[in-house]
């Protein structure tokens, strides 16, 4: 199978960002992803971003970089307000170990959620409602571009399970808003600035002990 020009362009993109590349097979996914997020964006708008270079650069590159950066021993993760999958379904693709739900409380984007999972063919599950309304804990919750975030944030640790992870992405200058949101029984071991950004980073808050970190 040879690569195609989306391939070498997201796997350009990443050895840019000094991350490591994508084989054939897992860049093939991420080709019909960005096909699918495009097509769906047009009638939808998943996203106010539309130009397919910005889409590779800036959604795709720093949500794989999220998925490196994910502490070892996972098994299952929430994408709090998934939108358009974005961090939840490039994690299901580069780390099909983890067990990832996308809670998405707006139809339409849901719907997108579920074809793109069944396009796709990732293990992967959709809750098509609030993420507050999950009774469930899982191992890591992840936040990324969702609205009021701080509140968002105060609702997420309640799903984080005992020793799991909150990751967020977000910018230097709401950090601080964010950790106060999430409270006292976060540490914060890691910051890692985020690829073509001068200020956004991922701030990775274990509860208690957390995991042993890859």
């Amino acid at each position: 199978m040879s690569a195609t020009s989306i391939e070498l362009r997201l796997n350009a993109l990443l050895a840019e960002a000094g991350l490591e590349t994508l084989n054939v097979e897992t860049a093939s996914q991420f080709e019909v992803y960005l096909s699918l997020f495009l097509r769906w964006n047009a009638r939808i708008n998943l996203s106010s971003i539309r130009n397919e270079e910005r889409v590779l650069s800036l959604h795709l590159v720093e949500s794989i970089a999220l998925t490196r950066a994910l502490p070892g021993g996972v098994a299952t993760l929430l994408d709090f307000g998934s939108g358009a999958g974005l961090p939840g379904i490039p994690i299901a693709i580069c780390r099909p170990e983890i067990a990832v739900t996308l809670a998405e409380s707006q139809n339409k984007k849901a719907a997108f959620l579920q074809e793109a999972i069944r396009e796709l063919g990732i293990s992967a599950k959709v809750h098509a409602g609030r993420a507050e309304a999950l009774r469930t804990e899982f191992d890591c919750v992840v936040l990324r571009a969702v609205d009021k975030m701080p509140k968002a944030v105060a609702a997420a640790v309640k799903l984080v399970g005992p020793g799991g992870w909150l990751a967020l992405m977000t910018t230097g200058t709401e950090l601080e808003k964010l950790k106060a949101a999430a409270g006292p029984e976060f540490s914060w071991p890691q910051l890692l600035p985020l690829p073509d950004s001068s200020d956004r980073l991922l701030a990775l808050a274990a509860r208690g002990s957390g995991f042993t970190s890859k």
